[in-house]
């Protein structure tokens, strides 16, 4: 054999070495990343993950309120945002799952875990049957609240996946606070803040 037969090999194994150097330092474990990422998530606070569990039957709340109207008066604003709302409920329903916590959602229309959140719910739907502009302010109040809840719950948390998916819920709820004023105004009614103040609500609006 001469010595450019015995330099192939070695040469070959170098190259290997060079372009594949995960496999030159062997088998990584198949669970590794999946461990590393399970330490990344902190565990919450007993107020943080009461505050999720309200904000998951907050958001059905929601959605099942625009799914009644939309069968009372027909209009298309109620069915699409209570599709938004769904998604919302979903959004909230993966951070549950990520941090163990059950679901307190019950899987009837209008029925609820949390009494005060049933209570609001018989409330704005009594009022959202008595005519369309009832029923769009009842929308507005919602958001309202919403907006309210959703601005105390970013300020409580530090945790980074809390805090993003309450941001994105938060430009949901802005959006469908804008739809429910605007609409109002086309029937010429003015809609004011319960819930957050009048200068955060004319930021909103873009006033």
């Amino acid at each position: 054999m001469n010595a450019m037969t015995k330099l192939i090999p070695l040469v070959l194994m170098m190259c290997l070495s060079i372009s594949f150097p995960a496999l030159a330092k062997g088998p990584r474990s198949a669970g590794s990343m999946t461990d590393q990422a399970m330490l990344n998530i902190a565990p919450l606070s007993d107020k943080e993950a009461n505050t999720l569990l309200w904000m998951r039957e907050e958001e059905k709340m929601a959605r099942d309120v625009y799914g009644a109207m939309y069968k009372v008066w027909k209009k298309r604003v109620f069915k699409n945002i209570a599709a938004s709302e769904q998604r919302h409920m979903d959004a909230v329903l993966k951070k549950l799952n990520l941090f163990g916590l059950p679901d307190p959602s019950l899987p009837e229309a209008g029925r609820f875990t949390n009494p005060n959140l049933q209570a609001f719910y018989d409330q704005l739907i009594a009022q959202g049957e008595q005519s369309y502009i009832d029923a769009l302010r009842a929308g507005a109040t919602i958001e309202d609240v919403d907006i309210r809840d959703l601005l105390a719950a970013i300020e409580a948390t530090n945790n980074l996946a809390l805090k993003t998916t309450y941001q994105n819920l938060l430009e949901g709820s802005k959006n469908h606070l804008r739809a429910f004023v605007g609409l109002l105004r086309k029937q010429g009614v003015e809609y004011s803040p319960q819930y957050i103040d009048q200068a955060l609500f004319d930021a909103i609006l873009g006033l």
